[in-house]
């Protein structure tokens, strides 16, 4: 059976494009693939974190995951750092990776060229990426575009593994979302939404009150025509609205926009529709917020089955690599 694997990291909020493009789609691999879905809490160490907030977080995030549709009786859900083997075997995939490889990637020069303090861990982190996913035997990894570029290093990285010390990793293949379920900015539909504005006027975060989400989506960016049709390039607002109300609705952005003259009612009913898909999803939420020991259980369940699969493999790297077993 295919074997999926992807992560999440708990900063930030979750929002209306992680729902629709990413955590609806895990809803769904679940069903049709092996699938492993991980809080990588570890990675948010590559910038300083208030231990506590930290902690609130990431159950807060595993909550929201299982209120969205994953099953811990039919995937694997954990915490990253409940399972030691993702740091043992990153210190292996850290050794095989070039330092001209880890310099080129896109994210850390981004990211370490805004100044302020940068960690070694920034520089490492797609190290880490790779045994994330070469742990468990990935077949596909669901990624977006800015992960593009790491998943081809961890293929990189296999390779070179497997020809220096022999077969011992699966080599994965990235997959990545349909284009209607990507969701942009409200305000700049040329942007993302970001986890990291959580008072932004063009981000709808999952746990919005039904008014607040009105009130983004009636302010939302159009055009000047009137127009309602899919065209990213020439109507990137409208065409997000109709993103948005198709991923909400089950539809294609091109489906979506059927029968729509003005823009006034093509909003209405984009806020309607995402108020009635995240109501369920906000309920559940409530229930397991009131009881965090359900959440830690599961927790402790879906690390037990990762370590049983991430320890073979370690022990069979290890071994491969020329380790002296304990």
């Amino acid at each position: 059976m295919t074997r999926v694997f992807s992560g999440i990291q708990p900063t930030g909020n979750v929002h209306l494009g992680n729902v629709l493009g990413a955590l609806v789609p895990w809803t769904e691999d679940q069903h049709r693939a092996d699938s492993l879905f991980c809080v990588v809490d570890l990675h948010a160490l590559t910038r300083p974190q208030d231990p506590d907030e930290l902690r609130a977080t990431t159950l807060r995030l595993t909550q929201i995951l299982l209120a969205v549709g994953l099953d811990p009786e039919v995937c694997t859900l954990f915490v990253q750092s409940h399972v030691p083997q993702h740091a043992e075997l990153a210190w292996l995939m850290e050794c095989t990776a070039a330092y001209g490889e880890l310099s080129r990637m896109t994210q850390f020069k981004d990211k370490s060229g805004k100044g302020g303090f940068v960690s070694a861990g920034l520089f490492t982190y797609p190290a880490l990426m790779a045994s994330d996913i070469l742990l468990y035997d990935t077949d596909l990894v669901p990624v977006g575009d800015d992960q593009r570029q790491h998943v081809e290093l961890t293929r990189d990285l296999a390779e070179r593994f497997n020809s220096r010390y022999g077969p011992t990793f699966t080599v994965p293949q990235a997959t990545f979302p349909k284009a209607g379920a990507r969701i942009m900015d409200l305000q700049d539909p040329t942007a993302k939404m970001s986890k990291s504005e959580d008072q932004a006027p063009g981000t709808i975060l999952l746990l919005d009150e039904p008014k607040s989400i009105e009130k983004k989506i009636k302010r939302a960016v159009t055009d000047t025509e009137s127009e309602v049709r899919f065209d990213v390039a020439a109507k990137p607002g409208v065409s997000n609205l109709l993103s948005i109300l198709g991923a909400a609705t089950g539809r294609t952005p091109e489906e979506a926009a059927a029968g729509y003259e003005q823009y006034g009612p093509l909003k209405a009913d984009t806020a309607a529709a995402v108020v009635e898909r995240l109501a369920p999803i906000q309920a559940r939420y409530a229930e397991l917020a009131a009881d965090p020991g359900e959440t830690t259980r599961l927790l402790a369940v879906g690390a037990a089955k990762a370590t049983e699969l991430a320890a073979a493999t370690v022990t069979r790297a290890k071994a491969n690599i020329g380790l002296l077993p304990r």
